[in-house]
């Protein structure tokens, strides 16, 4: 890294460990965009991370309509009551004209907007397909420095993919409706088992209750014993944020059944996700680079899929060294 960019890293650095959101705002610009400027500012505000308080991250996924926006607003108000500094990363789908982010969590959120203890960022979603975007992780990691007490992570609601959450959060809150058969795709999708706490929001809706029964008798179905945690079931209406503390109560009850050394096993997750997911861009850019003579031969059987790989793979691995 150049003389330059060390200390254009390190002013904003300053800025952002001094408290300045603006400096918070620009951090996150610069490790959304990547390069050897991401990379030093990341290494930096991560080896700080021991040295400040980790807040708690809570995850909150489901389907499109479930209220998930609407929850998080709610829980910013009960966190916000409690006095703490709340952070949210909110993932939008992105526009088809501009790729940013369309930023409808934000128009949900506005009144926040003039809270200081509240800080808003979306992320556009660039096509990602597990519900948060590729950048996600590093995002994170800076929001993690920054001295907030909890953080809020919304992933874009794309049904059946969004399981990508449980490798970030400390706490991964499934939400669920009454109505549109919720319920079912969830057990089919699998998206059951990534939560800690399932929440059937619009519970003021017919069939919450019994929306609520299907979910605890599917748990019982899966293989378990007496140390298994069950995630608790809560009902919550977050348009009058009735349910609130309930919920919070069971996030609550799943950091206590995880303990330190269980929270510690996630952080470990989370970095292995990172890493996955690096190497997996990485290798797609490489498949997409590939020579034409060397798909011809894909195509026409000369040679095989396999082979053709480790040939992509060992010429990378001959540039890099």
């Amino acid at each position: 890294m150049t003389a330059d960019l060390q200390a254009a890293a390190f002013g904003l650095l300053s800025r952002y460990r001094a408290g300045e959101v603006r400096a918070l705002s620009r951090a996150i610009t610069v490790v959304e965009s990547g390069g050897p400027p991401a990379q030093a500012l990341l290494q930096q505000v991560r080896a700080g991370l021991s040295q400040v308080p980790r807040p708690t991250v809570i995850g909150l996924t489901g389907s499109p309509g479930s209220g998930k926006s609407t929850l998080t607003s709610a829980l910013i108000g009960r966190l916000r009551s409690a006095g703490q500094r709340v952070g949210v990363l909110a993932v939008d789908p992105s526009s088809p004209f501009s790729g940013g982010a369309i930023l409808g969590d934000r128009i949900r959120m506005l009144k926040w907007h003039a809270d200081p203890g509240v800080y808003v960022r979306s992320l556009a979603s660039r096509g990602a397909l597990g519900g948060l975007s590729a950048r996600s992780m590093q995002v994170l990691s800076v929001m993690e420095g920054f001295g907030f007490d909890t953080l809020l992570i919304e992933t874009v609601g794309v049904g059946q993919s969004e399981l990508d959450i449980a490798a970030l959060a400390d706490h991964t809150v499934l939400v669920l409706t009454p109505a549109g058969g919720d319920g079912v795709q969830a057990f089919k999708a699998g998206i059951m088992e990534i939560a800690d706490v399932l929440v059937v929001n619009k519970a003021d809706l017919p069939g919450a209750d019994r929306l609520g029964r299907e979910l605890r008798a599917a748990q019982m179905l899966g293989p378990h014993d007496e140390h298994t945690f069950f995630p608790p079931v809560v009902q919550t209406v977050a348009s009058r944020e009735d349910g609130i503390d309930a919920l919070m109560a069971a996030v609550q009850a799943h950091r206590a059944h995880l303990g330190p050394a269980g929270l510690q096993a996630r952080r470990l997750e989370r970095a292995r996700f990172e890493l996955r997911s690096l190497v997996q861009q990485r290798a797609t850019a490489l498949a997409e680079a590939a020579r034409a003579d060397l798909l011809e031969g894909v195509a026409s059987g000369r040679v095989s899929a396999d082979e053709a790989a480790w040939q992509v793979l060992g010429a990378a691995l001959e540039q890099s060294s």
